[in-house]
This record gives structure tokens, C-alpha cells and sequence, in this order.
């Protein structure tokens, strides 16, 4: 049975010791390169003496049109092979040594790096504990120089031929703050770097090679990719290298970041803050929304203005990052020339006439299985709620992150979607279901929308899924669970209702761009007239404050007057008191 992991929480795996791993797979470690034959040595003689087996072990050099030609020197591992990729950038030579690759694990390195004797080993112990892992070793980054290859192939420990040197800071940073890439597994892809990383093949073969389109950060990107296929990103400080002498990065990280942002920002939805255009387009969009058919329409069906009340309240949402697809029999759909009200496909062609145009609608195309699955359920009393299976919907790109399941006919709020992927995002769900309707009698007992009574009664839903834990499911489920089921072990599923996160099941009225902007102006017109009577009344304040100082001071001095007329009157009660009795001793003394 495959292991079951929570987010990207390896721990709960337990890998084999080095030395006492049995092994059973094979890897293909590809190494493109340019030139620097002299550091391809280096590289070559650590992987020739690898404690992992060399008969499961291929090594497999990518020569990305060097010249002079580069060569295979006499120490390297005896299963090595040299190709040629003669277009120019590592991505097509990455490319060119994957197709090559017969391994069940790809081991990515660097030509300028070299392994640690147990650094193979350190990586397979993983991928024989898991399917779908990405296992990123520790790179030092060495100015050391270079010693002779058979120097390199003798030293059982490399930090004697190559210390000191700089740690890759970054990501151990990375490491550090998110408890071994534990506490944020959105972010987890990052590690995916290609100087000494390795994955699973199948998982590479479903997240699909690297993208040549890119000119930096094809690393980032693909990392990216395998996350949305499923992967668990393993950091293990046990699998050590040196890169011999600084990396690009090292050296240019602005002008660097500055070019791969300006590339990245359209195919790695995650990366929020480089998407802070508030209407533009990008080419993997952040949620896909695919709006089923359905409603009055009947089963299996649309109807223009059931899908027209959903997908326009989509589009018109806080989130613009979105794209909205609608399958059915569109290759069918013509215009009826002569009694176009009595064509039976007259909905079908108003829906398609009138997102024609519109690039975030897409129109996919209905296949047998997806018209047998309408079929069957128009004979039905009740629908279960939207499920992942072949024939319900289609699946969006892999890259694309999140996808909403919505019933036609039902209408979201102007800040719906946003809410349910902080929901999503903020607590890791792998799904979001929204009890939208439910029939009498009904109850929410099961992940999958149904009342558990074995009755076929079940409830109307959406569904918020996460691309990852979908994929995810796919690969641990065992033959015949649900993969709602599998995705609630991996990543956590939650119901919400319909009401609290606003939908409605009927249109109303949009809130157009020039109706939000006449609002938000008329907002910041009240808030600058609120800054200024604040201003005013600062003003008043510090005026009052002055006029009370004032006051104080008066007082002040009122009492210090008060008190010398007091001491005043005090010494005049003295004389007058002293006066009268000189008077009287005077009067007394006469008569006697």
C-alpha cells in the first residue's frame, strides 16, 4: 500500500539507514553541461564511486553544444553515456538527457557540482520509501581549486578537498522557517532546484518536461509543476555536495530575479505578489471554474440563462485570475439559417455566440463517455453531487492550482470565489464542497455528497478542489476508494453552506467596472473629506490645548496672587488682633 502523506509532512515516513538500504530502482542521473570539461571530471569521478549500486545507477551527460566537444574521461561510472543536444539552453539539454532516461528516478546535477560518496544513496532511501517525492540534497558552495579527479574519487570526506565554503543560504532559510518545509507547504516547491535534486520518473512524466520557453527559472517552474502533480518536496542534509564556485545567483541575484519574475509571474499562479495587476490576464490562471450542466435545462444540459447568470458573475468576481469552462457537443452546434427559434440546439448556440469572444470562456468539447454519463443521468430521480470521475468534467491543465465544480444556474457573490480560496489556502483543504441545495430527507454524511443510506438521494454541490490533492489521491488510492476519501487523508476536505459564502440561485444585478470605480472614487472623496475635518478638528484640538495652557498659566498665577493676599491678610489679622489687645491692656491698666 503507498504511503499517505499529510500536506508535505514526509516525517511520517521512515527511510532506511544509509548502509542498510535494500534497493530495487533504478536511477538515471542527468548532467547536462557547456564546456569546463575540467569540472565535469570532478563531477564524473564522485559519481563513480557511489555507494548506491552501480548496476542500478546510469549516468547520462547532455553535451549542450560545447566546443571543443566534450568527452567522457576514463574514471566515471561505468554505466555513463554522452549525448548531444545541440540547441543552446539547459532546459532543451535537461530535456534531451530525460528522454534519454530509462530509470524509475531522475537525479538532476549540475556539471559543476560534485557528490558526496553517500549523496545517491541519501536520495534513493527516500524514493523507495514513497512514489511521488522530490529529494533536494545540501549544496556548499566552494572557491577551493580544483583538485585532481582521482583526489576527488579517493576522499571519503569531500569537506577536506573543499571547505571552507558557503552554504546554499537561501534555502536553508527556507528549511529553517518552515520546520523542514512542514509548516508552509504551499511553498515547498521552491526547493526544487536542479544542482542535485531527484524525482520519481512517473512523477516527472505527469508534470511534463522542462519549459524552454523560459529564459531563468525553469527550475522554479518545474518544481511548481510537480507540486501540482502530487509531489511531497523531501529537504535531506544527509545527501552533501560542493558547487565549484559560486552560482549565477550568487553573483546577480537583482538582475536575476528581475528577468525570471518577469517569465515566472505567468505560470506560477502561487506566486501572488507577482500578480498584482488588478485585471490582467495570465497563461495558468489561479482557479478554473467549470460550470456543469444542469437546472432547468435538465440533466446533462444548459440553459442560456442559467449559464449566462453563472458564468457572467464568475467573470465579474474580486478574483480576475480565473478561467471558465463549459463542456458539451459544440462541435454539432451551427446556425439554423431558416427557423433558427425552433433549432433544439438554440441554447447551445446562444451560450457559444455569446462567450465567443470572450478569451477567459472556454468551450470544451463533449466526448462519448461525458454524453453516455448525461444519458444515464437523465433516467435518474436525483444527482449526486459533482464527482472526479471520467465523463463528469474535464480536468484543467495540471499547473492550474484550484478548480470550481458549480451547478449552472447557481450564482456566486462579487467576492465568492476569493473567499472560498482563502479558505482553501489558509487551512490546506484539499476540498471545498458548498451544500447548495439539498432534496428532503437528505443528509451530509460522506465526503462525496450523499446521504450514506445506500438510497441514491444525495445534495447539490460546488466543489473547490485542489489540483495537488486530487493528484495526490490519484497516486495513494487504493483500487476503488473514492478519492474524495484518499484526498481527506492527505489534505483535509470541509462542507460549508451555500448562504454564509453567498451563493444564490439566481442572477442579480452586477457590479460593473465604472459603477466599482464611481464607488471607490466616491469612497476616497469621503475619506479625503473625513482626513480633512480631521484635520480641522486636529487643528481645534492644538488650539485648545494652547488655550487651556493659557488657562493653566492664568491659574497659575491666580493662585500665587491669591495666596500672597492671603499671607497679606493674615499678617493685617496680626496687627489689627495685636492692636486690639495693646488697646485693652491700656483701658484695664487706667482703671485700676
Amino acid at each position: 500500500m503507498t504511503a499517505r502523506i499529510v500536506g508535505n509532512d514526509y516525517r511520517s515516513l521512515t527511510p532506511a539507514a544509509l548502509g542498510s538500504l535494500t534497493p530495487s530502482l533504478r536511477v538515471s542521473v542527468v548532467v547536462p553541461a557547456y564546456g569546463d570539461q575540467e569540472k565535469l571530471d570532478l563531477a564524473l569521478a564522485g559519481l563513480a564511486t557511489q555507494t548506491y549500486p552501480a548496476a542500478l545507477t546510469e549516468v547520462i551527460v547532455v553535451d549542450n553544444g560545447s566546443s571543443p566537444p566534450l568527452r567522457l574521461p576514463a574514471l566515471c561510472p561505468e554505466n555513463t553515456r554522452l549525448i548531444v543536444c545541440p540547441v543552446p539552453g539547459r532546459a532543451h539539454a535537461r530535456n534531451a538527457g530525460l528522454s534519454a532516461a530509462t530509470g524509475d528516478v531522475i537525479h538532476w546535477l549540475d556539471s559543476d557540482v560534485v557528490l558526496d560518496r553517500r549523496s545517491v544513496e541519501a536520495h534513493m532511501r527516500w524514493h523507495h520509501a514513497a512514489p511521488y517525492l522530490v529529494v533536494t540534497g545540501y549544496l556548499r558552495f566552494t572557491p577551493a581549486a580544483l583538485p585532481a579527479p582521482e583526489v576527488v574519487a579517493a576522499a571519503d570526506d569531500l569537506a577536506e578537498l573543499f571547505e571552507p565554503a558557503e552554504p546554499h543560504a537561501w534555502l536553508v532559510d527556507l528549511v529553517e522557517r518552515t520546520d523542514g518545509l512542514t509548516a508552509n507547504p504551499h511553498r515547498a516547491f521552491s526547493m526544487h532546484v536542479g544542482g542535485a535534486t531527484s524525482v520519481n520518473a512517473a512523477l516527472l512524466a505527469a508534470a511534463g518536461p522542462m519549459d524552454t520557453d523560459l529564459i531563468l527559472g525553469q527550475d522554479t517552474e518545474m518544481g511548481y509543476r510537480l507540486a501540482q502533480a502530487g509531489a511531497v518536496f523531501v529537504p535531506e542534509p544527509l545527501s552533501r555536495a560542493f558547487h565549484l564556485g559560486p552560482t549565477m545567483r550568487m553573483r546577480d541575484k537583482a538582475p536575476i530575479d528581475r528577468v525570471s519574475h518577469a517569465f515566472v509571474a505567468d505560470r506560477i499562479p502561487s506566486y501572488r505578489w507577482l500578480r498584482s495587476h488588478p485585471a490582467r490576464q495570465w497563461k495558468v490562471p489561479y482557479v478554473e471554474v467549470v460550470v456543469e450542466p444542469g437546472g432547468t435545462g435538465g440533466p446533462g444540459k444548459y440553459a442560456y440563462d442559467e449559464v449566462r447568470a453563472t458564468v457572467d458573475a464568475v467573470l465579474a468576481g474580486t478574483v480576475p485570475d480565473v478561467a471558465v469552462t463549459l463542456t458539451g457537443p459544440w462541435d454539432r452546434v451551427g446556425v439554423e439559417g431558416r427557423a433558427p427559434l425552433r433549432d433544439p440546439d438554440l441554447d447551445l448556440v446562444l451560450i457559444r455566440g455569446h462567450y465567443a469572444h470572450e478569451p477567459r470562456v472556454r468551450f470544451t468539447a463533449e466526448t462519448a463517455e461525458t454524453a453516455e454519463t448525461a444519458e444515464t443521468a437523465e433516467t435518474a430521480e436525483t444527482a449526486e453531487a459533482p464527482r472526479d470521475r471520467p465523463g463528469s468534467s474535464p480536468s484543467p491543465a495540471p499547473a492550474v492550482p484550484y478548480r470550481l465544480r458549480l451547478p449552472a444556474g447557481w450564482v456566486p457573490g462579487e467576492d465568492t470565489l476569493a473567499r472560498l480560496l482563502d479558505l482553501a489556502v489558509d487551512e490546506g483543504y484539499g476540498l471545498v464542497s458548498v451544500l447548495l441545495a439539498e432534496e428532503d430527507g437528505a443528509g451530509v454524511d460522506s465526503a462525496d455528497g450523499t446521504d450514506g443510506t445506500g438510497s441514491g438521494r444525495g445534495v447539490v454541490a460546488a466543489r473547490l478542489e485542489r489540483a495537488a490533492a486530487f493528484a495526490r489521491a490519484a497516486i495513494v488510492s487504493r483500487e476503488g476508494e473514492d478519492l474524495d476519501d484518499a484526498v481527506d487523508d492527505t489534505f483535509g476536505v470541509i462542507w460549508v453552506d451555500a448562504e454564509t459564502y453567498g451563493f444564490a440561485p439566481e442572477a442579480r444585478a452586477l457590479t460593473g467596472r465604472r459603477s466599482a470605480y464611481r464607488v471607490r472614487s466616491e469612497a476616497e472623496a469621503e475619506v479625503a473629506r473625513l482626513a480633512k475635518e480631521a484635520e480641522r478638528l486636529r487643528e481645534q484640538v492644538v488650539k485648545w490645548r494652547d488655550e487651556a495652557g493659557r488657562w493653566r498659566r492664568s491659574t497659575v498665577e491666580l493662585r500665587r496672587e491669591v495666596g500672597t493676599l492671603r499671607k497679606e491678610l493674615a499678617a493685617a489679622r496680626k496687627v489689627v488682633q495685636y492692636g486690639l489687645l495693646s488697646s485693652v491692656k491700656r483701658a484695664i491698666t487706667r482703671r485700676r
